[in-house]
């Protein structure tokens, strides 16, 4: 098992230490089993953090992954903004309490 750095909310702070197999463990801590669509929301979202230094909101992964909002919530069901970022390995959103 490997270690990451973690802050008080459990979202990871190195980039670099995330990895699909660590993503996978992830979601299941939190009752999701990843597939193609879960991974293309987590690749959009990390690609997307490396150009802009935050995490995309829904709407951003939304309107330029071309995932629809409600879709997002089917894939991380109740809180979709901090479930992705959490499985992508990303910190919490502005804005998500």
């Amino acid at each position: 098992m490997t270690t990451v750095q973690v802050d008080s909310e459990g979202f990871m702070t190195q980039y670099g230490e995330w990895s699909e197999e660590l993503a996978v463990e992830l979601a299941a801590r939190i009752g999701i089993e990843l597939t193609d669509e879960h991974w293309k929301a987590i690749r959009f979202l990390r690609a997307d953090y490396l150009t802009h230094g935050e995490t995309a909101t829904l709407r951003r992964v939304s309107t330029l992954a071309g995932i629809p909002v409600k879709e997002l919530f089917v894939l991380f069901p109740g809180k979709p903004a901090k479930k992705m970022a959490y499985v992508a390995g990303l910190p919490k959103p502005r804005g998500c309490v």
